[in-house]
């Protein structure tokens, strides 16, 4: 298999369906997924000679978040975000360290005084 075909491959693969999976459409109702995607990519190649083989390359890298879906039914749209709970998590620790750290540095500024 050569570069230009494997990151071919690569490629086809950053999809939202990936996340989501594809468009549904049940009872009138059609779901469309919404996921963040983001890749990378690489190549190669080289000139062989007696010294120096043939080469060659790949690389590729890349991610799919799910954002949420709409929801069409009735000529109507609606927006239905994904709940997810390790970024709910992230950001409420974070957040309470940085509150530890504004109350640490005003503790110790306040104490040399």
């Amino acid at each position: 298999m050569d570069v230009e075909m494997l990151l071919g491959k690569a490629t086809d693969s950053l999809t939202v369906g990936r996340a989501f999976g594809p468009p549904i459409e049940r009872d009138g109702t059609l779901i469309i997924p919404v996921a963040w995607v983001a890749g990378g990519g690489g190549g190669g190649s080289a000139d062989g000679n007696e010294s120096q083989p043939n080469g060659s390359g790949a690389g590729f890298g890349g991610f799919t978040w799910p954002l949420g879906v709409y929801v069409v039914k009735d000529g109507n749209a609606r927006w239905v975000p994904v709940i997810d709970a390790t970024l709910v998590g992230l950001s409420v620790i974070l957040l309470l360290r940085a509150i530890v750290r504004l109350r640490l540095i005003r503790g110790l500024r306040a104490h040399r005084r």
